[in-house]
């Protein structure tokens, strides 16, 4: 099984879609966040998200595309470390 890690973890993205979540004023939850991703097709729920931040979850291209619509920032601003 092909394992690729970034300093131990799944995803570089994971701590940003974090931060950038409990930045939302009000603040928005792991749920919405999920509820926002399944309007444009993508089949994730909150322990989805949940695992992407903790960086337990591979994400792919286009989740990580919605995810920075979402948020109105670019993919490479989700990928900054």
């Amino acid at each position: 099984m092909f394992k690729n890690k970034a300093a131990g973890k799944n995803n570089i993205c994971g701590e940003n879609v974090y931060k950038l979540r409990k930045a939302q004023i009000p603040k928005m939850s792991q749920r919405i966040l999920a509820e926002k991703l399944q309007l444009y097709g993508i089949d994730v729920d909150k322990n989805a998200i949940q695992r992407i931040e903790s960086g337990q979850r591979f994400v792919t291209d286009i989740e990580l595309l919605k995810i920075a619509e979402i948020f109105n920032i670019s993919c490479d601003e989700l990928l900054k470390q």
